[in-house]
């Protein structure tokens, strides 16, 4: 554990564990993160909560470049800012992501 400007780093794991463009659930100081490798490698994690009226898991999604499909809904998620993309609307929380020799370290 580190501690930076931005929160608590946690390691969440080897980024071999995360397979690109399909998200893995981590648990992080009782927090449920959904964690998304995209193609060219870069990490993202986020609240594991759609924030559709009717919820639901956002691991599930699917990454292309940098955006969440949501299976569910339907939904487009820019995974840089969390912003669900028009004519939908809603905010996923983004937490920072860094990695250190091959380790995937979340802030919190």
């Amino acid at each position: 554990m580190t501690t930076k400007q931005s929160g608590t780093y946690f390691p969440a794991g080897e980024i071999e564990e995360f397979l690109p463009r399909i998200g893995r659930v981590v648990e992080i100081e009782g927090r449920q993160l959904a964690v998304f490798r995209a193609s060219d490698g870069t990490v993202f994690a986020a609240d594991n909560h759609n924030p559709h009226p009717k919820g639901g898991p956002l691991a599930e999604g699917i990454v292309s470049g940098h955006y969440l499909y949501d299976p569910l809904y339907d939904w487009k998620i820019d995974l840089s800012t969390g912003q669900v993309q028009a004519p939908d609307q809603g905010q996923v929380q983004m937490f920072p992501v860094k990695l250190e020799n091959g380790q995937v370290w979340i802030a919190i």
